[in-house]
């Protein structure tokens, strides 16, 4: 089975975080999960969306007098109503597992119906990369398109011209935070498309910048050529 289908993975997280995916099919779930990054990162999702939803319904407590009615109800005799007081700790407890339970169920249809409805992907973020003023000779034209994934785990680079970046010189991408060093998303064409894969691409990003670096990026992490282009981030 192909567990690095987005679709698959987060269908299976999401019966493993709720709880519905039991027995053999649990315990081979989560074998798999050392081997299978995608299957991590639907687990980490599912978490994040369903954890916080403990924090947020609240816990009530019956009164006395609810239980001494159910106790009336359910036990005729004084004898019986003796034994149902000493049974009063087990029925409480029954009832918090029985409103986890309910609990569980109404998640787990709630899932059911979000997967059944189509899911409308948040827009791209599209960045004009301007070619920046001292560029050297031959890359004065140095513009770009950067077209991020609305949920940041993807991005398209593409040059708006063909560029004559050198044989022994590359064009490495860089995310420009608010604060802090840039960080290296890759070496990227100088004459065609290429796709980026990370997480959280727009967390923090202020803008993205091009940079000119030895055929294998940059040596140090950071740009060690000229900036050749930059593209600020308007969210």
């Amino acid at each position: 089975m192909d567990y690095s289908r987005t679709e698959r993975a987060d269908r299976l997280a999401a019966e493993y975080v709720l709880g519905t995916l039991s027995g053999r099919a649990r315990r081979r779930f989560e074998t798999l999960l050392p081997a299978h990054p995608q299957l991590r990162r639907s687990v980490n999702d599912w978490q994040e969306r369903l954890v916080p939803l403990v924090d947020v319904v609240p816990e009530v407590q019956p009164s006395p007098q609810v239980w001494q009615a159910l106790q009336r109800r359910l036990f005729s005799s004084p004898a019986d109503a003796a034994m149902a007081q000493g049974a009063s700790g087990w029925w409480q407890r029954l009832a918090l597992w029985r409103g986890f339970t309910a609990f569980s169920t109404v998640a787990a249809l709630s899932l059911g119906l979000w997967l059944a409805q189509p899911q409308v992907a948040a827009p791209p973020i599209v960045i004009v990369m301007a070619a920046q003023p001292g560029t050297p000779a031959g890359l004065q034209n140095a513009s770009f398109v950067v077209s991020v994934a609305g949920d940041g785990r993807s991005l398209v680079f593409k040059p708006l011209s063909q560029l004559p970046v050198g044989l022994d010189k590359a064009l490495e991408l860089w995310v420009i935070p608010g604060q802090g060093a840039p960080r290296s998303l890759g070496l990227v064409s100088a004459d065609g498309a290429t796709t980026v894969l990370r997480q959280q691409l727009l967390k923090g990003t202020a803008a993205f910048a091009v940079s000119v670096e030895p055929t294998g990026g940059s040596p140090t992490g950071t740009p060690t050529g000229p900036v050749i282009s930059v593209g600020k981030l308007q969210v």
